[in-house]
């Protein structure tokens, strides 16, 4: 499908729009933010012991939260009553997360992934996204999930998130020739993602410049600085941006 043109049509605030000290990452206050300024949101989605599919960003509860260890060892249930360190929100379910929301503004999900063909958060996320008519996307770095959305949701825009080298450590569990087929989008073929989630500091590339050549849109992660959003502003059709307002 073609994507729409609510996806590009304003700034989308990473996570929710958040100050790192009073408001967090990927929660109810980052979002009404986010809903106040009218920008769309960009939220991560992670998999609970009983299989819920809640709103956060990390593997391990340690860096935001009062809890520690892995996200996934807990029930959606036990992560409601584990504080953040700064806020007094609560991890929540993804249902909840865009119950919230309303559809006041458009909501891009990005689905982790530890590369592992494990396809339960994918489809829970997909049966929260079919339960709601708001303006949605999906995306994820695993070009596996992306193809499995073809068939699990043919009808909500499907992105890949990527960039152009895959060297550092968050990426050393994959072999050379899965990081280098992700950086050459290897997978395109079998993914057909309706839009690219490109990082910023790799713009310009071949992958995004040719995907707008063909008409396909390419959003552009995460703008911080006026270097960033000059660059997102010549290569890309919008930025997913934090620390400052646009």
């Amino acid at each position: 499908m073609a994507a729409p043109d609510w996806l590009t049509a304003r700034p989308v605030a990473h996570r929710g729009l958040h100050d790192r000290k009073r408001i967090i990452e990927n929660t109810a206050d980052a979002a009404e933010a986010a809903i106040a300024k009218g920008f769309a949101i960009e939220c991560d989605v992670q998999l609970t012991a009983d299989g819920e599919a809640v709103v956060y960003h990390d593997f391990i509860l340690d860096r935001l939260t009062e809890g520690s260890g892995r996200l996934d060892a807990q029930t959606a249930a036990a992560l409601a009553a584990v504080p953040y360190k700064a806020t007094g929100n609560r991890i929540e379910p993804l249902a909840a997360f865009l119950d919230r929301i309303a559809g006041r503004v458009p909501v891009v999900i990005e689905i982790k992934s530890r590369f592992d063909g494990n396809l339960t958060l994918l489809r829970r996320t997909v049966e929260v996204v079919r339960e709601r008519s708001a303006p949605l996307a999906l995306m994820s770095f695993d070009p596996d999930l992306v193809e499995a959305l073809r068939d699990l949701a043919p009808s909500v825009p499907r992105g890949v998130t990527a960039e152009a080298t895959y060297d550092d450590a968050d990426w050393g569990h994959l072999s050379p020739t899965r990081r280098r087929d992700l950086a050459h989008f290897a997978h395109v073929g079998r993914t057909r993602p309706d839009f690219i989630a490109w990082h910023v500091t790799d713009l310009p590339n071949g992958v995004p410049t040719m995907a707008r050549y063909f008409g396909m849109p390419v959003l552009t992660w995460t703008v911080r600085s006026p270097a960033d959003r000059e660059r997102a502003a010549a290569h890309a059709d919008q930025m997913i941006f934090e620390d400052f307002l646009p």
